[in-house]
């Protein structure tokens, strides 16, 4: 239809742009811009057949408004936005019948090669005439013409020249809050050209990001093993324009009904009740675990301070609990309550899987980046189910995710830092399996202790036989399976997905009686017992709890819409930092506050026995020599107050770490 009337089409787009774009061509020229960025809705105003070409003959239509800005004396690109909602179509949704069409679609970036030249047009020269010929390229293979246009020749012709555009593929992923059930994500291959490999625009395109794709659909016959082509084809996009559409929680879209529920729950006294028994309903008990929860899907405010570097917002929680104690079914609800949530299980999830990977690219024959669950997470929860079960260098790919919130790759050719602004939800069982009650819960916790030290939260579940609270267990879950609709949450859950997403907008401040009470709490519990003549003093808490501290308290001002934090949501957060460190964090020889007990996995007590035994060891070795008595060590260690059994512990703790050993019976030697 296009070709039929080619120089009418060429027209009436000559006179659209001299109209209506005039101006902006101009400034795009001025501005040193590559692309023009074209509104589908005025083209529709302007002339509606013309609208319909876009949409049904998109190639043709923009090979002609390209003609007509380079008589303009332009090299720009036409970049169509502002598609009808009918063109929308999602991943899993894109058909053989959107073929040659212009189509809009949303997903996450799941991969990005790097930037590849490759030729857009070969000039050929015939050997026979010498004629110049010029053969737009649009398969992977070089596409040679026919016959030379002056004297028919048939051959091989000469190459006399190539004009290279910069290629760059990413593999679009389904926005997971599109999924239904059980369904996979489907993803689809993206090439992007010209303009759109700009360094602007690559830094918008980065995995994890979350983009909108104007494009064409195309085909691409599969290649079999022995060289010939299949009958059977891959699908990609051609883009055509790309735009960011990160918008994180904000991705509901709120209407003014929804508003005046917002606005009407903000101002009810129980809001924090109502939100803490919305949180996994079907669960008898846990009230602190689901109080923590509400408040990591609201998170902190992630601020930058003046030196450039950022602290985060996102509220880091770790359950550690016996078997069956539903710590899989709350991360099961967080995953598929709270928007852009992702679910991993430690067994399955390797460090690439959570943070990035470095993968080939079939198509251009490169490197290309794959973001993990940690990064597709981003501005959402990422619920890790059996992290104990991770692989120990795995576990260490999460340091500077949950701390520092960037994942940086170095592999192949790529170096890249990704973004990983995510609040992580993890679940573990103890060291053997089931809670040990004659030993300390922080050295049954089998997670290394600078990863322990990141979460903000840490909560133990443990399943003891209480005939009271398995009576109340029993009967819940009993009833809860005889009639489901009983346990409805207090906020339905769409209403509470764009509460949330309402509330981050809102970025509350500390107030000065909210800052004296955090303050309070943090100085007087650190200088706790500081007259003790103790060789080392045990620390309480450290500025990391301090700064959790802080988080907890922005998120309980935001559950209420508040744009102050007052001394009501410190307290709250003072309460619920109270309640995990002392269920982890106390020394169980002095029954004090040890922060270090999770920090390092040695209380302050222990430190000061080794301490004393390197002290004795010294003393010893300038009166015995390299080799030192163990009775006399034994014998020492008693007179400085240490009993036998205390001693000989830290005594086969140094052997084992490799600090002494035992040269003959009855000795031990330094190493050196």
């Amino acid at each position: 239809m296009l070709w039929d009337m080619q120089n009418e089409v060429r027209d009436k787009i000559k006179e659209f742009v001299e109209e209506k774009y005039y101006a902006k061509l101009l400034k795009s020229i001025e501005k040193g811009n590559r692309g023009l960025e074209v509104d589908y809705e005025e083209i529709n105003r302007y002339d509606p057949e013309l609208a319909d070409l876009v949409l049904d003959e998109p190639d043709k239509f923009f090979e002609l408004f390209e003609n007509v800005l380079v008589d303009h004396e332009s090299k720009l690109k036409p970049r169509i936005t502002n598609l009808p909602e009918t063109n929308h179509v999602i991943i899993k949704d894109i058909r053989s019948k959107h073929l040659s069409k212009l189509l809009v679609t949303d997903g996450l970036v799941r991969q990005a090669s790097d930037v590849r030249p490759v030729s857009a047009i070969i000039v050929f020269e015939c050997p026979s005439c010498g004629m110049t010929i010029e053969v737009k390229q649009n398969t992977n293979t070089i596409k040679e013409p026919g016959r030379c246009t002056n004297c028919g020749r048939t051959g091989k012709f000469d190459t006399k020249s190539k004009k290279m555009v910069d290629t760059q593929r990413i593999v679009l992923e389904e926005i997971p809050e599109l999924l239904e059930g059980g369904e996979q994500s489907k993803r689809i291959s993206v090439f992007l050209q010209d303009d759109l490999v700009d360094p602007k625009i690559v830094a918008k395109t980065a995995p994890g990001s979350k983009v909108r794709v104007y494009g064409v659909l195309k085909e691409v016959p599969l290649v079999l093993r022995g060289g010939s082509k299949s009958t059977r084809f891959d699908l990609i996009i051609e883009a055509n324009n790309i735009e960011r559409v990160d918008k994180e929680f904000g991705e509901l879209e709120v209407t003014e009904e929804d508003m005046r529920q917002i606005e009407l729950l903000s101002k009810n006294p129980k809001i924090y009740e109502k939100f803490v028994q919305s949180i996994a309903p079907t669960i008898w008990g846990y009230e602190k675990i689901k109080e923590s929860i509400a408040l990591q899907m609201f998170s902190g405010v992630r601020r930058k301070r003046p030196d450039g570097t950022f602290s985060r917002g996102d509220i880091h929680i770790l359950f550690v609990g016996d078997p069956g104690v539903a710590k899989s079914q709350i991360l099961k609800y967080v995953a598929a309550t709270a928007p852009k949530a992702r679910y991993v299980s430690g067994k399955g999830a390797t460090g690439a899987g959570l943070t990035a990977a470095v993968v080939k690219d079939e198509f251009l024959k490169g490197w290309a980046l794959e973001a993990g669950a940690l990064v597709l997470a981003g501005g959402g929860i990422c619920c890790i189910d059996e992290i104990d079960k991770m692989n120990k260098d795995d576990r260490v790919a999460m340091h500077e995710a949950m701390e520092q919130q960037t994942i940086s790759i170095s592999k192949a050719n790529i170096q890249a830092t990704l973004r990983s602004e995510t609040s992580v939800l993890a679940a573990a069982n103890p060291r053997l399996g089931r809670f040990d009650p004659y030993s300390s819960i922080a050295e049954q916790i089998d997670l290394p202790s600078t990863l322990i030290n990141r979460f903000d939260l840490i909560f133990i579940m443990k399943d003891i036989p209480n005939k009271e609270n398995d009576e109340k267990v029993a009967s819940y879950v009993l009833n809860t399976t005889k009639d489901p609709e009983i346990r409805q949450p207090a906020i339905k859950v769409d209403l509470m997905k764009k509460y949330i997403a309402y509330s981050k907008k809102i970025n509350p401040s500390l107030t000065s009686e909210a800052i004296s009470e955090i303050k309070n709490f943090y100085v007087n519990l650190r200088n706790k017992g500081s007259s003790s003549e103790e060789t080392v003093r045990p620390i309480p808490i450290s500025p990391r709890q301090l700064e959790g501290l802080i988080r907890l308290s922005e998120a309980s001002a935001r559950m209420q819409l508040r744009r102050k934090v007052l001394k009501k949501d410190a307290r709250r957060a003072i309460n619920l930092v109270t309640y995990y460190l002392k269920k982890v964090g106390v020394d169980p020889e002095t029954g004090e506050l040890d922060i270090d007990r999770i920090v390092t996995g040695i209380t302050a007590s222990q430190r000061s026995r080794i301490i004393t035994i390197r002290e004795i060891l010294t003393d010893l070795e300038a009166k015995f020599g390299e080799n030192i008595p163990v009775s006399e060590i034994f014998s020492e260690a008693t007179e400085r107050g240490l009993d036998e059994a205390k001693t000989e512990e830290i005594v086969d703790k140094m052997k084992r770490e490799g600090e002494i050993f035992e040269p003959k019976h009855g000795f031990f030697r330094r190493l050196r």
